[in-house]
């Protein structure tokens, strides 16, 4: 459950003070100050829920039901001064340092924080509130100067310092190598090693960069929660019955009864886009969607992402790098932004033709259906929808009528109980807290043993004050290091909630992306490390696992099991089941491209000097040199692009989905040319071996080795797609010079506007 600096300065930038210097006397009278706060402090802590430590069932569990607002922002005030104490202690240490009384002690330290921390990502992810989000702006750049406090700590880094030079000349055991190797990187990448009038530079630009962070996603936020599209009942040609009757729950739930609400959130649009026969109200929603944080008011963040670019390209050229990208990508397995490049590169021309084919089709469907027009952005779902049918003579919304949330939670359980020997039951309402009603809990335990693994939340459908988009997390990591530490997981989505007494039918998308989310949650719960600094990941392999569990819901044992009428519960049949995998690389191009955009953007941003940028004029002549089509738009345009800008978890990652999705590619034809397919039971007991239960405590270049026996290659990745094979592979081109790209690079430098 580490969730105290390493891993909240990782995810929000907040790295970097200085040490102010007193004098002796006085240190003695802040410290005798400090331990009456501290006792005051503990007194107060046991009055503090979001502070205590977890009680219940499961070895304790977070008490959601009890969880007040008007305590969030004492507890993580209080639990950062009880961390910063507990740290200042082992930084003064007068014994030499040592892996025990060092890194190990930075282990151990913080644990209130963290269940405080837990809290507060509850209130920021699924149930924000105006009144938390003024106390979200308040503790953002406390929260900074907590962590800059911290990873700016001379005498702590010194400590560490001597413990990793020891390491290196007498090893010690291979976890507790990787532990101190990843903890002195992550200090020196963070600017421990900088003097102290950059020091102080640096934990400055730390603090603005966190009020800037969040300004960006509330802004977001504010726009989906406040731009809803109401129809009426002659706007709902073409839509499905059971969004219809989605949509119509929407609006109650809005006051507005009797209408229709798309409300502005993807799970919303896409489908919409999808299936409505009035253009112009396509056109509308597209627009609406797409123009989240742009839309010239006090919640536009295009200045925002001006001044994040400005600040994050300040604060790695005090440590001597070109730009952002390079130190950021410098321990990511890319290694720097011209690797991460030339694979997008490979794949991007192959995407941008298959675009043009796509465009072509949906064109000729328009012209024999006797309209006048050309293919805009919203039109490519609409009439891509009318490709699939007369090319594949499949259906969506037919597919949509077996796809069931219920039963495909199910598929979860099965996949999980055949690859990892998981057993999930449903715990009893009301015998552990959650913090919404839709919430629901499962017990998580060893098929042969019985042993106890863990408890899995699920959080499904979109609300007002809940962020957009899937997402997976932990309350509470597996470790064995102060005892065995049992696991939390939960998955959130944002599934449009069905009328009462209606099933949740969800689209063949959804139902990937359901897999993906769960893929993480499995990452968590078959995770097998001691220290909690190992239940990290490196960003641009962290997706691999997720994507990888996605091709289960393909697979023939969950298709004839899971895949049934919500209706007649007839099982799928078998000639729908071969159109989905005839049509398995249809829209490939749109898919790809509009991914691909969001990365090339995202590397281009962080690898230009942004000081005269002007984010709006930068996008559109970016895409304009990509060659972009007119027909589609970027997944996230940068006014939304919450990935990259609402903290520095992704920045410069983006790649890293199709990074990873190399390794996807290459894993599942492994699976696929095995005896016993995607259930073998060899290849499962490897996939958990080393690709799931080390975590972050070996290589991930060297663990995927130890899986495939060699190095993934990009040639399965357009096998995977339908694109064509290049003739290079990803490796020799990783280590070929890209002229032309260096080039570019040089150019976008001089010219960013």
């Amino acid at each position: 459950m580490k969730k105290t600096f390493l891993n909240y300065q990782k995810s929000l930038g907040f790295i970097a003070i200085a040490a102010i210097g007193i004098s002796p006397m006085m240190q003695v009278k802040a410290q005798e100050n400090s331990k009456n706060k501290m006792e005051t402090k503990e007194i107060k802590n046991s009055e503090n829920i979001l502070l205590s430590k977890w009680t219940g069932p499961y070895d304790g569990v977070p008490a959601f039901d009890k969880m007040e607002l008007s305590q969030l922002q004492p507890a993580i005030e209080m639990g950062m001064e009880m961390h910063l104490k507990e740290i200042q202690k082992i930084a003064n240490n007068t014994a030499p340092a040592t892996f025990e009384n060092t890194i190990v002690a930075m282990e151990r330290a913080g644990k209130e924080l963290d269940r405080a921390f837990t809290y507060y990502g509850i209130w920021s992810s699924n149930v924000s509130s105006p009144e938390f989000r003024e106390i979200q702006k308040e503790l953002s750049p406390k929260i900074s100067e907590y962590s800059s406090k911290i990873s700016q700590n001379k005498k702590l880094f010194e400590r560490i310092k001597t413990v990793y030079d020891n390491s290196l000349k007498t090893p010690l055991e291979d976890d507790q190598q990787r532990v101190v190797q990843l903890i002195y990187e992550n200090f020196a990448m963070e600017g421990a090693n900088l003097d102290k009038n950059a020091k102080e530079r640096y934990a400055a630009i730390n603090k603005d960069l966190s009020k800037l962070y969040t300004s960006f996603s509330n802004n977001v936020l504010h726009d989906e929660e406040s731009y809803v599209t109401y129809l009426e009942k002659g706007q709902l040609d073409g839509l499905p019955d059971s969004f219809v009757k989605a949509a119509a729950k929407a609006a109650k739930d809005r006051g507005e009864e009797g209408k229709y609400a798309i409300t502005n959130t993807r799970s919303s649009m896409d489908p919409f886009l999808t299936y409505s026969d009035e253009r112009e109200l396509r056109e509308k929603v597209w627009e609406t969607y797409y123009s989240r944080g742009d839309n010239n008011d006090e919640y536009d963040n295009n200045e925002l992402i001006s001044q994040i670019l400005k600040l994050r390209n300040e604060r790695v050229k005090l440590m001597g790098y070109e730009n952002f990208a390079e130190w950021r990508l410098q321990n990511r397995m890319a290694k720097n932004p011209e690797n991460a490049m030339k694979l997008m590169n490979a794949v991007w021309p192959a995407a941008l033709a298959r675009v043009e084919q796509e465009v072509e089709d949906m064109q000729a469907i328009a012209e024999i259906e006797g309209l006048d027009i050309t293919i805009k952005p919203w039109d490519y779902r609409y009439f891509a929808e009318k490709v699939r049918k007369d090319k594949y003579d499949l259906d969506s919304d037919e597919v949509k009528q077996y796809l069931q949330l219920d039963n495909l939670t199910q598929a979860l359980f099965f996949t999980a109980g055949e690859l990892f020997n998981f057993n999930f039951s449903p715990v009893a309402k009301g015998s552990v807290p959650v913090f919404h009603e839709d919430v629901k809990v499962w017990e998580v335990t060893d098929k042969t043993s019985g042993d106890h693994i863990g408890l899995w939340y699920l959080d499904p459908y979109a609300r007002p004050g809940k962020r957009s988009g899937a997402w997976a997390t932990t309350y509470r990591s597996y470790t064995t290091f102060d005892g065995k530490e049992t696991v939390l997981a939960s998955n959130n989505s944002n599934f449009v909630k069905p009328a009462p007494g209606e099933p949740a039918l969800i689209s063949w998308d959804d139902a990937t992306t359901f897999f993906h989310e769960f893929g993480h949650a499995l990452h968590f719960l078959s995770a097998n490390v001691k220290y909690p600094t190992l239940n990290g990941g490196v960003r641009d392999y962290t997706e691999f696992q997720s994507q990888l569990l996605e091709r289960w819901l393909s697979t023939d044992k969950v298709i004839n099991q899971f895949l049934l009428h919500h209706e007649t519960g007839e099982p799928i049949p078998a000639a729908l089941v071969q159109k989905i995998k005839n049509a398995s690389t249809f829209n490939q191009g749109f898919e790809t491209t509009e991914f691909l955009a969001s990365a090339l953007m995202d590397m281009k941003y962080h690898t230009i000097d942004p000081e005269n940028i002007n984010p709006k004029n930068f996008e559109k002549k970016a895409l304009k040199e990509l060659n972009m089509p007119e027909e589609i738009v970027m997944r996230h345009r940068s006014p939304q692009f919450g990935h990259v800008f609402s903290g520095e978890g992704y920045a410069t990652g983006y790649y890293g989905y199709l990074w990873a999705d190399v390794l996807t590619a290459d894993a599942a034809e492994a699976f696929a040319d095995s005896p016993g397919g995607f259930y073998d039971k060899d290849m499962a007991a490897k996939l958990v071996k080393y690709l799931f239960a080390p975590r972050n405590s070996m290589d991930p270049a060297e663990a995927y080795r130890l899986f495939r026996g060699r190095d993934a290659s990009i040639d399965a990745l357009m096998r995977d797609r339908g694109f064509p094979v290049p003739e290079k592979n990803m490796e020799k081109d990783a280590e070929d010079k890209n002229e032309d790209l260096l080039e570019e690079m040089k150019e976008d430098k001089k010219d960013n506007n």
